[in-house]
Formats: C-alpha cells, structure tokens, sequence
C-alpha cells in the first residue's frame, strides 16, 4: 500500500468536487438556507397547528334538573376543563333546537330510538363530528339510582345506572378528536355528580379522591429538558444526511467518471485498486460528513431559535455536539462504503442514483426502530447494526452515560465490523473488471426468454439464485398469512407440508427445471464418499449441545414475545401424535425439501460469486430468513452455514441431509424428554439437566461437543472438492496479486 498514490488520488477527487458548484451549493448553502427558511415557515403556519373546534349534536335532555352544569350559555360548562378557554372547542348544536320536519312520536321509547339513529346518520355524513345522546329522563333515573344506593342496606334492589351515550367515527379524525374531548367533558362531570351524591349523603368530597399525585420534572434542573425529543432527531438526521452526503459523491466519482470516460486513465495509473478505492473512499467520506455536520449545525441553531417560542420543548443539549462528532466518522465510513460500491456497479450516474431509494429502504427501519419508546438499548439491540448505534447516541443524549459506556464495546465492534465488509466490498467492485466496464443493455423481454433457455449453464446464475430465494420467501409471506392456524393434528400436517412441498420445493425443482441445464448439477444429486454420511451424522450429534446452548442464549438476548400462546397450541396439537409421526414431519421431510431448495438451487446460483464462502453464507442467509421467528431464524442461519460446507466440501445432497435430518431430530427428542426417560438412561442425567422451559447441557458436554465438532470440521476441510470455474479463475487472480505484490 503506497500512502503517497492515495493522497495524490485524494487530492485529486477533492479538486474534482470543489470545482462542481452543484457539489458545493447542496452542501455548504444549501444547510444555511434550507433549516432558517423551515424555521420561518413553522412559525408562520403555526397558527394553522392551534386545536380547532369541533361540532357535537346534543340529544336528549337539555335540562338536567338539580344536577351540576353540563351546559352554560349552549355551550358545555368552563368549569368542566382543565383550562375555561377549551370550553369554546366544543361547538354545541341542540337537536331540540332545530325545526321538525316531521312530527314527533308517540312512544318515548321509540322517539329517543329514532333520534339515536338520527344523530348516527348525521356523524357518518360528517355533518357533526360527534353526538352527545342523553335519556330524557336522566336526571330522574339518576335521582332513583341515587336513592337505591341509601336504601340498599334495607334490601332495596338497586337498578341500572343511566348511561349517556357518545356516537363518533374512527373513519375520521376530527371525530375521534371531538370523542376525547367529549369524555374529558364527561368525566368531569360524573366527578362533580359524585361529589353532589357525597354532599347529599352528608360524607366529605375528600372520600372520593383521598389524594392526589404530585409532580416534580428533575430534568429543568439537569438540564435535560426536551433531551428526550432532540434524541431521537438528532441521530435519525446524522445518519441519514451522512448517507445522502456520501451517495451524490460516490456516483459522480465512479459512474460520473464512467461516462466521461476517465475512469480507465485512472485504472491504468501505477496506483493499485486498493489506493483508488481508499483514495476515492477517503473522499466521499469527507463531503459525508461536511453535510452531515453542517445540516446539524444549522438545524441546532435554527432549533435553539424555534423553541425559544415554546419554552416547554426545551433546547438541545449542548454536549450533543460531541457525541455526534464521535459517531460521525463510522457512520461515514459506512455509507461511504456502500455508495462507493453501489456507485462501481453503476452503469451511469442516471442508475447509480436510482440506487439510493434501495440503500434508504434498508437503512430507514434500522434508524426508526430506536425511536420506538419501547426500544431500549440492551445487549441484543446494541448487536443490531445502525440501529445499535443509534440506540446508543439516544442514551447519551438522554444522559445515560453509564448505560451508553456499558454498551459501547459491543455497538463499536459491530459498527467497525460492518465498515470493514463494506469497504471489502468496495474494493473487490473494483477488482471486477465486469463491474466496472458493465455496457448498457437494451430490454428485449422475448430475446431475454430465449437467451434463459437457449444459453443456460448447467447450474442457476447468481441472479437466477437470488431470485428463487426471493420467490421463496414471498410465496411463504402470502401464504402464511392466508392459511388459518391448524385445528388438529391432520391441520397441524397438511400446513407443514404445504410450508415444505409448495412453499420450498416447488419452486427450487422449477427453477432447475426451467433455468439449470443439469438438474444433477444443480441439486448435487452424486454419491457422497463412503464417511462422508456417517461423519454428518456425527458432526450434528457432537453439534447438537452447542446448537442448544447458541439458542438458549439467542433467545436471552432476544426474549420471544406474544408467540407463546400459538407455541402452546402447536404443542397441545402434536402431544399425542406418535414420535415418528413427528420425525418423518419435521425432520425428514424439512431435510429434503430445504436442502434440494437452499443446499441445490440456490447454493449451487451462488458458487458462481466466485468465493466459496460467500456462495455458503448467503444460501444460509436466504435459509434463514424462511423461518418466521427471529430467534429461529439466527440459529437456522448459523447451522445453514455448516451444513453448506458440508455441501461444497463433499459435492453432494446426501450428507446434508443428513445432517439436517439428525439436527431437527435430536431438537424434537430433547423437547419431549422427561424425568423419568432420564431416570430410565443416567447417562442423560450425566450430559444434561433440567431447566425451566426445558432441558439443557452441561458446560462440560458443551465443551466436549464442541472439539468433537472442530476436529470434524477440519477433516471435512482435507476433502478435496470441485470449484467452480469462477472460483478457479479467482484463485488464480488472487496469486497473480500475490505474485505482484512481491515483485
């Protein structure tokens, strides 16, 4: 690595920058115009934000009798608010008060029945937004009902209280505004009704509130006032302006200089492909976070302006400058990374932009799961990529140092770990010639046909694998939410089948079919070596009490919620089932349908990538995400990979299968163990012990396990296994490098 040929790349893409005025403007003006001029126009349209009033059509009795004020002036009483002033929010309209165009009935019963029905039909066409329905003899039955409650120690039966009745729609949002209002407006008056009944009964008003809360906020004191808002902002904004920041660059330095047709100067310049692309990132990283520190900067001043017109929002805390400069420089790194990879794969600056809504689409959940007030940082959020750090920024700014100092370690790692593949990335889009001379191409849809049947290879492409894998998990998204929880145990199998022979199989054996021109190939349908069955089937044996402990701990750092009920119900379906009934269900049948599908299809797609390892993880990554719980899906990703390897390095189905087939059993054996199984064979008694929601191993077992397991993995590692033709050829390239470098 020649330092000197990145700072002359460096210097040289800065200049390139600073001489588009389009580059400076968005970055260096526009942040000092655009958050003053938002500024402004908040003030001037806050007036449009004050509470409108709402209508409400008031039914039934307009006179209450001795009964405290609902009404005052055909307005509902001030006294009934918190604040007199809100009173004037509630425009009343008296149904007695308008013209008959029809005469009244005759039955009171069937009268106040009709305008019931009256007021509905006059919410729903939003003539009002509410209606009020008082009984016509409320105040009367109240009174009895008052009356019953003296008398109830001389057995007197005690009748229904009146209920006034509120009508509104939550079709419509003044509505449900005008309907909170309304019961405020109520349960203020059934308090002073209460008090009137207590006064009556001669009994002290204090009875009915024998105290009352008070409050002291200690954050006017700390000075963390409003802390709680400007953290969730603040984070949200560094990332997102950090990644915008990077993304504009990252096209005009890589698919810009593709169209101008200086990209191959470069290429052909001493510099390695790592010094253009640390030359290059090093860069983007610097305009990344120019914008991203000056739209903070404006958006603090222009908030410190605002919110002195709202006292109670509260300032943002002045030590947020420091923390957003820590988390400034990985954030940028990161997407700097990414734009600068997404950038090479461009044709042209035209697709390289359309390439931000995907990167935007993946990044938002991540920054607006921290926003949730039910998200907190713990040390399974703080594993989670952006979002952990974003957590973390949130904790601090809120003045929980100790918390964000906790967790630290754990959001770095993951953080720096995710820059490093990132910029990984990068570089190896720029080692790819085909990435970076890709030609534009014209969409011929029947051309495109005859190309996918006329010039298949004999296995799936990596883009035919991606798209079995999504096929996959979109036919089980829809059907998942069209098929009802089985009844019985023949439901509970005719769904897990349907899960297994449609949702995986189905459209894997298609996709060979139709994209693959050797289904042998593709599904590495050949004879294993003679151990290599037996050696699976060891490897999950030995496996099994690590796969255990891996779960148990998944499952502590990410509790499973509101599963537990649908949990027991599967339990209750298949509790009298025979065992081997279970087996062939949810052992035998997933280990062929799944390994055909993520081990055939899609495994054999990725080989193509050129990297054997990569081919693995992201068929375990696809395997993984099939399974609908979290929890399950960490641990399903993590036994993909082995049994992936197991895959490649034997070139054949069978072990895998295997393996999958002995992994699910033993889960579904250790489910169903019991005390006195265990009493029956004490060697079990030896490996395990009993836990609260099941069995567990010993320490001991785990450890022993897990060196059985390595000394499997490194024999499975001396098979000599065939590559691929792309994995050959980057062998090849790689001890070219090699052999350079050391010249």
């Amino acid at each position: 690595m020649n330092v000197r040929n990145v700072k002359l790349i460096l210097g040289r893409e800065i200049r390139d920058q600073l001489r588009d005025r389009r580059t400076m403007f968005m970055i260096f003006v526009l942040p000092i115009l655009l958050y003053p001029l938002l500024g402004l126009s908040f003030l001037q349209i806050s007036q449009f934000m004050q509470e409108q009033p709402t209508r409400v059509l008031v039914v039934g009795a307009r006179d209450l009798g001795e009964l405290p004020a609902l009404f005052e002036n055909d307005r509902f009483a001030a006294g009934l608010f918190k604040e007199p002033e809100r009173a004037r929010l509630l425009e009343v309209k008296f149904e007695s008060d308008e013209p008959r165009d029809e005469p009244p009935l005759a039955d009171p019963q069937r009268r106040e029945e009709a305008s019931r029905e009256k007021a509905e039909r006059r919410v729903q066409t939003r003539e009002f937004d509410a209606a009020l329905c008082i009984p016509p003899d409320f105040s009367e039955r109240l009174s009895l009902f008052r009356q019953a409650m003296k008398d109830r120690a001389a057995n007197t039966e005690l009748g229904d209280a009146p209920n006034p009745l509120i009508v509104y729609s939550t079709a419509h949002e003044r509505s449900m505004i005008a309907f909170a209002r309304l019961s405020e407006v109520l349960g203020a008056w059934k308090e002073q009704i209460v008090e009137s009944h207590l006064q009556a009964s001669r009994m002290p008003v204090a009875a009915a509130r024998p105290f009352a809360a008070e409050r002291i906020d200690v954050a006017g004191d700390s000075g963390l006032r409003g802390a709680a808002t400007w953290a969730k902002i603040l984070p949200m904004l560094l990332v997102l302006w950090a990644m915008t920041g990077a993304f504009y660059p990252a096209v005009d330095l890589c698919a810009g200089e593709k169209e101008r047709g200086t990209l191959e100067t470069l290429l052909s310049s001493p510099a390695q492909r790592s010094e253009i692309v640390l030359g290059k990132l090093a860069t983007i990283m610097l305009f990344s976070m120019a914008t991203a520190a000056l739209n903070l900067i404006a958006m603090g001043v222009t908030g410190w302006a605002v919110v002195a017109q709202f006292p109670a929002l509260g300032s943002p805390p002045p030590y947020a400058v420091v923390w957003l400069a820590l988390a400034m420089l990985p954030v940028a790194a990161l997407f700097s990374a990414l734009s600068l990879a997404l950038a090479a794969f461009a044709r042209s600056s035209k697709e390289g932009q359309y390439y931000l809504m995907p990167l935007m689409l993946v990044t938002m959940p991540l920054v607006v799961m921290p926003m949730s007030p039910s998200m907190e940082l713990n040390l399974g959020t703080s594993l989670i990529p952006v979002t952990g750090l974003v957590l973390l920024l949130r904790s601090v700014l809120e003045g929980g140092y100790w918390q964000g100092l906790q967790f630290l370690p754990p959001v770095a790692a993951v953080t720096l770990g995710c820059c490093w593949l990132a910029i990984r990335w990068a570089v190896e889009q720029f080692n790819a010639e085909s990435v970076l001379f890709r030609e534009s191409e014209r969409l011929d849809v029947g051309l495109w046909l005859r190309h996918l049947h006329r010039d298949r290879q004999p296995t799936p492409t990596v883009a035919e694998a991606v798209f079995c894998g999504v096929v996959i998990l979109a036919v089980r998204f829809f059907m998942g939410l069209a098929m009802k929880p089985p009844e019985d145990f023949d439901g509970f199998v005719m769904l897990t089948l349907a899960s297994q022979l449609v949702v995986i199989l189905t459209p894997a054996l298609l996709m060979t079919a139709v994209l693959a021109g050797s289904a042998k190939q593709t599904l590495l349908l050949r004879r294993p070596r003679a151990l290599a069955v037996p050696a699976a089937a060891l490897l999950a044996v030995v496996l099994h009490p690590v796969a255990v402990q891996l779960a148990s701990a998944v499952q502590r750092l990410y509790p499973i919620t509101g599963m537990e009920a649908f949990a027991k119900h599967i339990e209750a379906l298949t509790k009298d089932a025979p065992f081997w009934q279970i087996l062939l269900l949810m052992a035998l049948t997933p280990a062929i349908c799944e390994e055909l599908a993520f081990r055939g299809c899609i495994l054999s797609g990725f080989r193509h990538l050129g990297h054997k390892w990569r081919a693995i993880i992201y068929s375990a990554l696809f395997f993984g995400v099939t399974h609908a719980i979290l929890q399950q899906s960490l641990i399903a990703a993590l036994v993909g990979v082995v049994i992936g390897y197991i895959a490649v390095q034997t070139g054949s189905i069978l072990p895998g299968m295997v393996f999958h087939a002995v992994h699910n059993g033993l889960m579904l054996s250790i489910s169903r163990l019991t005390p006195a199984t265990v009493e029956r064979w004490p060697l079990l008694g030896t490996l395990m012990y009993r836990v609260d929601d099941g069995w567990s191993y010993h320490w001991g077992t785990v450890v022993l396990g897990g060196l059985a397991a390595a000394l499997l993995w490194l024999w499975f590692g001396r098979l000599a296994y065939t590559k691929s033709p792309e994995e050959e050829l980057q062998e090849a390239i790689e001890r070219g490098s090699e052999e350079k470098d050391e010249d």
